[in-house]
C-alpha cells in the first residue's frame, strides 16, 4: 500500500474511532440527561402543588366526591388546548398526571379520574415519601415496552408539621422521547458531518504531505554526480536542481539531502576523472617506458632517433591531455559567463582561423569563412576556444588539399570538412570525455576532450552542439540562444 493511502486510512481510522466514542458518549448520555432534567422539573412541580393541596387536605375537601377548589382547578386540565413551541419541538398536549393520597396511601384525587380510592401505599414513591424520604419511581405501563414507562415523583403534603398525604406528579417518557429523538438525530448529523470533514481534512493533509514527500523523492531520484557522458543538448542533460522549499522538518531533510548530494557529486566527480585519466595515461606512459628502456641499450642511430621521437610525441600527448583536462575542469567549475561585452561570431571565427591557418597551409587545406555575422551576450574567449577545437578536429580528419568551411548564420556557426565522417552509431556519443575515433591514417591520436570542452562551453551559453554526416565529411553546428 502506498504511503498516501496508509496515512489517509490511519488519519481516517483515528478520527473515526474518536468520532465513534464521542458520539457513543453523547448518545448514551442524552436519555439519562433528559430524564434528569424532567425529574428535576417534576420535583419542583410536585412540591409546589403539594403546598397548594395542603389546605384542602387539611379541611377534608379532597375526599372523593367532594368538589374542592384544588379538584376544580386540576380536574381535566389535560384536555385544555395548547400550542407551544419548545425550541424546535411542537407541544400540543398536556400529559402530566397529578394524584393525591392520604396518610394511608389511599388515592383521594386523580387528575385523570382513574384510580381514586385505589391503594397506592405499596408504590415505592408513595411509600418512601410517607416515611419522610425522597420518593420516585419509573414504571412501565406495558411490561416489554420501554416507551410506555412513566416517571413518578412524589412530594409530602404537610399539615401542622406532619405528613398528612402525598402528591405525585407523573409524566410519561413518550412526552420527552421526541426531544431525545430530535437530539439524537442532530448528534448523528453532526457526527456524520464531523466524519466527512475529518475525511476531507485527512485527505488534504495527506495530499499535502505526500506531495512534499514526492518532491523529495523526485529530488533524490534526479540527484546525479557529474558523469563522463555529458549530453550534447541541454534538454538531454540533467538540469540544475533547486532544493525543494518545504516547511519544518521536511525542509531540513531537503537541505540535508542537498548537502549529501554535493558531497557525493564531489566524490563521484573525482573518482570518474581518476578512472578515465588513469585509462588514458596508461598507453603514453607505457610507450615512454618502453622507449626509455630500449634507449638504455646500444641501438643503431636510426632506431635511437625513432624511440627518442616516440618519447617526445608521447610526452606532448601527455602535456596536451593535462592542459585540456585543466581547461575542462575550469569550465565545469564555472557557473556563469561574463556578459558585460557583446560578442561577434565573425570576429571569433576569424581569430580561430588565423591561429590554425599556418598548420592548415602545411597540408594544403583551405579554411573558408562565409555567411552573415551575429552578435550576442557571449564570452568571446570561450567562443574562440570552441571554434578552435572544432577546426582542429576537422584538420585532424581532413585529407590533404581539402577544404574546411565555417558557415555563419544568425546565432549559429557550422564547421564542415571533407573527411571520412563518423559512423552513425557513434554520432550520439560525440562529446563524451576521452572518446576518440580512428584517424584516416588508422592512428589513434588526440585526447578525446576537444568536443567535451565545446559541449561544456555551449552548456554555459545555453546553447547546444549538433553533429551530422555529409557523405563525405562531417558538419558540427553550434547553436546559441538568442538574447532575451
Amino acid at each position: 500500500m502506498r504511503l498516501g493511502l496508509r496515512l489517509f486510512f490511519a488519519f481516517f481510522l483515528i478520527n473515526g474511532l474518536a468520532a465513534f466514542f464521542v458520539l457513543r458518549v453523547f448518545m448514551v448520555e442524552i436519555k439519562p440527561s433528559v430524564r434528569k432534567v424532567t425529574e428535576d422539573t417534576l420535583v419542583e412541580t410536585a412540591y409546589a402543588l403539594a403546598a397548594l393541596a395542603s389546605p384542602d387536605l387539611a379541611s377534608g375537601q379532597l375526599q372523593p366526591g367532594k368538589n374542592s377548589q384544588f379538584r376544580q382547578q386540576l380536574t381535566g386540565y389535560t384536555q385544555r388546548p395548547i400550542q407551544a413551541w419548545i425550541w424546535d419541538t411542537r407541544k400540543t398536549t398536556l400529559d402530566m398526571r397529578i394524584t393525591v393520597t392520604d396518610a394511608q396511601g389511599m388515592v383521594l384525587f386523580d387528575s385523570d379520574g382513574k384510580d381514586e380510592c385505589a391503594d397506592y401505599s405499596r408504590w415505592r414513591d408513595v411509600y418512601l415519601t410517607l416515611r419522610g424520604e425522597y420518593g420516585a419511581r419509573t414504571t412501565r405501563a406495558v411490561k416489554d415496552d420501554e416507551s410506555s414507562s412513566v416517571m413518578h415523583v412524589s412530594a409530602p403534603i404537610m399539615v401542622d408539621g406532619r405528613i398528612a398525604g402525598v402528591l405525585t406528579a407523573s409524566k410519561p417518557s413518550r412526552s420527552v422521547q421526541k426531544i431525545v429523538d430530535g437530539a439524537e438525530r442532530k448528534i448523528l448529523r453532526g457526527g456524520l458531518l464531523f466524519v466527512l470533514l475529518s475525511a476531507g481534512v485527512g485527505c488534504a493533509v495527506t495530499l499535502w504531505f505526500v506531495a512534499h514527500v514526492r518532491r523529495l523523492r523526485r529530488y533524490a531520484q534526479q540527484v546525479q554526480a557529474p558523469t563522463l557522458n555529458e549530453a550534447l543538448h541541454p534538454d538531454q542533460a540533467s538540469p540544475a536542481l533547486a532544493v525543494p522549499q518545504m516547511p519544518g522538518e521536511l525542509g531540513e531533510l531537503a537541505l540535508a539531502m542537498d548537502t549529501m548530494r554535493k558531497r557525493l557529486e564531489g566524490r563521484d566527480y573525482i573518482e570518474g576523472y581518476v578512472r578515465a585519466l588513469t585509462h588514458e595515461l596508461k598507453s603514453p606512459v607505457a610507450a615512454i617506458r618502453g622507449a626509455g628502456e630500449l634507449l638504455q641499450e646500444d641501438l643503431p642511430a636510426q632506431d635511437r632517433e625513432m624511440f627518442a621521437r616516440q618519447v617526445v610525441d608521447q610526452s606532448l600527448r601527455l602535456q596536451n591531455l593535462i592542459d585540456q583536462l585543466l581547461q575542462l575542469s575550469r569550465l565545469e567549475q564555472r557557473q556563469q559567463l561574463d556578459k558585460s561585452h557583446s560578442c561577434s561570431l565573425m570576429d571569433c571565427t576569424q581569430q580561430a582561423i588565423q591561429a590554425l591557418n599556418g598548420h592548415a597551409s602545411q597540408r594544403g587545406i583551405t579554411l573558408q569563412l562565409q555567411g552573415v555575422d551575429s552578435t550576442g551576450p557571449w564570452e568571446a574567449g570561450l567562443i574562440v576556444l570552441a571554434i578552435s577545437n572544432l577546426l582542429q578536429n576537422a584538420l585532424d580528419f581532413s585529407p590533404d588539399g581539402s577544404c574546411i568551411t565555417a558557415t555563419l548564420a544568425p546565432h549559429r556557426i557550422t564547421i564542415s570538412d571533407q573527411g571520412p565522417g563518423v559512423p552513425e552509431t557513434m554520432l550520439a556519443r560525440l562529446g563524451e570525455r576521452f572518446l576518440t575515433t580512428p584517424r584516416p591514417n588508422g592512428e589513434r591520436s588526440g585526447t578525446g576532450l576537444g568536443l567535451s570542452i565545446v559541449t561544456r562551453i555551449m552548456h554555459l551559453h545555453g546553447g547546444y552542439m549538433s553533429v551530422r554526416n555529409l557523405h563525405p565529411g562531417l558538419a558540427v553546428s553550434l547553436d546559441f540562444a538568442p538574447e532575451k
